[in-house]
């Protein structure tokens, strides 16, 4: 199975129930008045994380979701039947992004955590809620609210305690397999790795892990060259770093300028990275000039002026398996102190802050522009078009108040200061509906 951890999805909450028109028709019971009961909620998009998910899969050919709309209101003041939320499971490590607007949305780490991604319409108001004394028999109902609609960018970055980077062939895959049950792709030519692989290690102390090998950097992957740049993004999700370097030699390459190479790397994609607690790990120490370019390779990270933390550096052979165990057990001791990365934290609502509540003039958005090719000018705003989407026009009723609460929006004046004349046609964006300028 292919790795995806990108995927792009359109969501659309349901549509809230229409309201409905009703009389109340009962004997012994005069002047009866409205009794229409109000559309039941649509259907909210909730995304939910699953500990048995590890991918995007799910998501790279089913990109449409869609929640069922809410019931229409009943006859005695009945409220319609809301309809379920839609629940789609996303695996840990998620990020949400609205497409339009560049929004995080969330960042999903924790098994069973939720978030609402589009909220259902709610439902139209039945005739009962519009009597008044003035009119109390009022032929009034509303269409229930669209439900939000939504692109949204999902973006899986691996959850693992210990991120193993290196040049590629440094032996990562290696290391993982002996380590752990996991069966990464091992071979002698680079880039053998092209997903990200996990797997648990337990020490014999029984403390535990998640370790996971990352495709192979080089030069220039936090500007997109090589497989680097796509999976750099999971390294900030991990709390210790393992940073393997070849020390055989036999790739033709310096130890010591592989190992600088790759810092270089981690800092221009992100400089917090080498804050994180990193061992230095010297592989395949079984070749024969590999502990004469060892010490060679500790003498120059102890002179190196340019680092900010002088890390701990260690040696081993996965093939031979020395050093590997104590390896381990100082990367355990190191977890145990590490700090949690900002992106595990979940930000929690403070009680007893004070809130200020003041009065600000609602500013309608709201836009007139001729439209050539339909003849008509056409007017386009959040505001308008929900108000359109919610109105009966099978009522003459709800037409009249549709006008009086645009006129009340200002788009008479918009009209009017756009050139429009007397007859010409009106349409409201993404509707059906059109009427005749009158001034």
């Amino acid at each position: 199975m292919a790795f995806v951890d990108q995927a792009q999805v359109e969501l659309k909450a349901g549509k809230g129930g229409d309201g409905i028109v009703s009389f109340r028709h009962e004997k012994f019971v005069a002047m009866g008045g409205p009794f229409g009961g109000d559309g039941g909620h649509g259907g909210s998009i909730i995304l939910k994380v699953d500990e048995g998910l590890r991918t995007l899969m799910d998501f790279r050919y089913n990109r449409h979701f869609k929640a069922q709309s809410g019931g229409k209101g009943g006859t005695k003041g009945m409220t319609g039947a809301s309809a379920e939320d839609r629940v789609i499971k996303v695996p840990q490590g998620t990020i949400i992004t609205d497409v339009d607007t560049g929004e995080v949305l969330g960042d999903l780490v924790h098994e069973g955590q939720t978030l609402l991604v589009a909220r259902g319409g709610r439902g139209g108001r039945g005739n009962i809620h519009f009597a008044t004394p003035a009119n109390p028999a009022p032929e009034l109902s509303e269409n229930g609210e669209p439900g939000q609609v939504r692109n949204i960018k999902l973006e899986l970055r691996v959850l693992a305690d210990v991120g193993l980077v290196g040049f590629p062939s440094a032996g990562k895959s290696t290391l993982l397999s002996v380590v752990s049950n996991a069966k990464p792709k091992i071979a002698a030519y680079h880039f053998t790795t092209i997903d990200p692989n996990i797997g648990m290690v337990r020490l014999k102390d029984d403390r535990d892990f998640v370790m996971a090998d990352l495709p192979g950097l080089i030069e220039g992957a936090s500007e997109g060259v090589g497989l680097g740049f796509q999976f750099l993004r999971h390294v900030e999700r991990t709390r210790v770093i393992l940073h393997l370097v070849d020390m055989s030699g036999i790739e033709g390459q310096d130890p010591y300028t592989q190992y600088r190479k790759i810092l270089t790397e981690l800092e221009q994609y992100d400089p917090t990275i080498l804050e994180r607690p990193q061992i230095v790990v010297g592989t395949k120490m079984d070749m024969p000039d590999s502990e004469e370019n060892y010490q060679e390779f500790v003498k120059q990270v102890k002179e190196d002026s340019g680092l900010k933390v002088e890390p701990e550096i260690m040696a081993i052979s996965a093939i031979t398996h020395d050093g590997v165990d104590k390896l381990l057990r100082a990367t355990a001791d190191m977890l145990d102190k590490a700090p949690v990365p900002a992106a595990y934290k979940v930000e929690e609502e403070t009680e007893g802050e004070a809130k200020l509540y003041k009065y600000e003039e609602k500013k309608v958005n709201l836009s007139v522009d001729w439209d050539a090719e339909l003849d008509c000018w056409m007017i386009s705003g959040p505001e308008v078009e929900k108000l359109a989407a919610m109105t009966n026009l099978q009522r003459e009723a709800t037409v009249m108040r549709f006008a009086r609460q645009m006129r009340h929006m200002g788009v008479d004046d918009k009209l009017r200061e756009a050139g429009a004349k007397d007859g010409d046609d009106v349409r409201i964006n993404n509707t059906n509906f059109v009427f005749e300028y009158s001034d």
